[in-house]
């Protein structure tokens, strides 16, 4: 097992296809069938089922894609890091931005950390928090957002940010920002939630028995972008993070306002292993994402938060 088979194997599983893959790899196609059939061989087990539709790793495929996949990426980063230019911080580094939070975030994250490191490599993933989580206990995320979550033995976690939840409706709700909505009346209204199991289904239906409150859940999902899309179709309200609603309550897409009685907030937390040595590129891009997170907040970009280290009274 070499480094040109697994570069092989993970390709055509990313792309289905031989012949995809070959030109991709600047290979003739016989030579990268080859390097699958000679791994499927040293293992003894199929790696991929041929289909009408391409190339569909199997159970065992999907496995070793997986594996090969996390040392390719430390091989890759270990070649940045052991040829750099002197005085220059190098290295691939992939930041967990919470689906919520990615759209404010991303952007002025890549342009600080490519004008301050231009010599980084800026990898952005986007999930939610229990999905994020586990990508870095895996491995395969350096740092990330997360919210609702303590220190673990696995992971060091950095408090960054309190923000409240908010009620989010139709243009035609005619909902204020400025005139928080109780919860009891959101709950009255047919309601577009996350997934049960959700971390935020969780403060939500937390909330829900506070109040006192049996809410009408029509649809469940797992997608901020579904939950905003069905609101303005007119399906229902949703709750959700001010900072995921903001643009859109700021060209009139939607209405919404942070919801009371009780308020519902939700901490977001910087993640970090701590197991393993935290590289120069993976502590540069960390305290830019701080840096950027400081901004956003104290410029009013994100609605109804407070940085951690500012917290007062939020009840």
């Amino acid at each position: 097992m070499d480094f040109k088979q697994l570069k092989a194997l993970v390709t055509v599983a990313d792309v289905g296809s031989v012949t995809r893959a070959a030109e991709l790899l600047h290979l003739v196609q016989p030579a990268v069938t080859r390097q699958i059939r000679t791994l499927e061989q040293e293992l003894g087990v199929p790696l991929f089922e041929r289909t009408r539709h391409g190339m569909r790793p199997t159970e065992a495929g999907a496995t070793l894609v997986e594996r090969a996949r996390r040392a390719l990426t430390e091989l890759d980063r270990a070649r940045a890091e052991l040829a750099p230019k002197p005085g220059a911080v190098t290295g691939i580094v992939t930041v967990g931005l919470l689906e919520s939070a990615a759209e404010r975030l991303a952007a002025p994250l890549t342009t600080a950390v490519l004008r301050e490191h231009p010599r980084i490599e800026l990898r952005l993933l986007t999930a939610y928090s229990g999905h994020l989580q586990r990508w870095i206990d895996d491995g395969d995320v350096d740092l990330s957002l997360l919210y609702n979550l303590t220190s673990t033995p696995s992971l060091d976690v950095r408090p960054l940010v309190r923000e409240r939840l908010w009620a989010v409706a139709p243009p035609s709700a005619g909902l204020d920002p400025a005139r928080p909505v109780p919860f009891a009346e959101v709950a009255a209204r047919p309601l577009i939630m996350p997934s049960e199991g959700h971390a935020l289904r969780t403060l939500i239906d937390g909330a829900a028995r506070e109040a006192g409150a049996e809410a009408e859940v029509i649809v469940q999902t797992n997608a901020m972008t579904l939950q905003k899309s069905l609101v303005l179709g007119g399906h229902g309200w949703t709750i959700l993070p001010g900072i995921g609603i903001s643009a859109d309550v700021a060209d009139g897409t939607l209405s919404a306002a942070p919801v009371c009685e009780p308020e519902v907030w939700r901490t977001v937390v910087l993640g970090m292993p701590r197991t393993g040595r935290v590289t120069p590129a993976v502590d540069a891009v960390a305290r830019t994402l701080v840096r950027q997170i400081h901004r956003t907040v104290r410029e009013g970009e994100w609605p109804s938060a407070r940085l951690w280290e500012d917290r007062t009274g939020e009840g």
